[in-house]
């Protein structure tokens, strides 16, 4: 969006101003524009939305470097602004790493040579928990134990997926790496494989 505004602005501070300096910054503005101060306020529930958005970003060393460097790009269509997106302007790479793969190959039988090189598990999905909190527990802090179900090994199958008394059949379209390649002109297109459905 070209009206966006910087967020070194909605926050009312310099682009060199220290975590310390943010924070303070932010609890100012939050106190001020927080709906429960101007109740059935639309603007005033807009501009909290629009620091604690800020905030969000200019709190974190890493997206903040992604902003400094790409403004608001770095976090539309699907960056760094929603839970586990990697930011790089929409482009679907989680992390410098999956740019590296891309271009030269990687883990799933490209990589330089055409050598096949195995990796551990993939990294799972990112956990999110949200929780409603009072003002004063945003501004003063609170600390509470939260339970969240997370996926384990299967003791039966060890993970593999496969029936007791049965082993493991690779998948004889993408060899078991889940993933297809395909040469179109001068790049490498990678999809998900469709016998499979990406479990190899």
């Amino acid at each position: 969006m070209a009206s966006e505004i910087d967020y070194y602005e909605q926050l009312n501070v310099s682009r060199e101003c220290d975590g310390a300096t943010l924070k303070s910054s932010y609890r100012k503005l939050a106190m001020q524009w927080h709906p429960d101060k101007n109740p059935g306020d639309a603007a005033a529930e807009n501009k909290f939305k629009a620091i604690s958005e800020a905030y969000e970003v200019l709190k974190d060393p890493q997206k903040r470097a992604a902003y400094d460097r790409y403004g608001h790009a770095a976090f539309t269509n699907g960056g760094g602004n929603n839970a586990g997106g990697g930011g790089f302007g929409g482009s679907g790479f989680n992390d410098i790493g999956d740019i590296f793969e891309t271009i030269f190959g990687g883990g799933n039988g490209g990589g330089f040579g055409g050598q096949q090189q195995q990796r551990g598990p993939a990294r799972g999905a990112d956990l999110r928990y949200d929780m409603e909190i009072t003002l004063e527990d945003a501004y003063h802090g609170k600390h509470t134990e939260i339970e969240i179900d997370v996926s384990v090994g299967c003791d039966e199958c060890d993970g593999s997926g496969a029936e007791p008394g049965t082993g493991v059949q690779r998948c004889g379209t993408c060899q078991g790496h889940g993933k297809v390649r395909a040469q179109q002109g001068f790049s490498v297109v990678e999809r998900t494989c469709t016998s499979c459905q990406g479990r190899g």
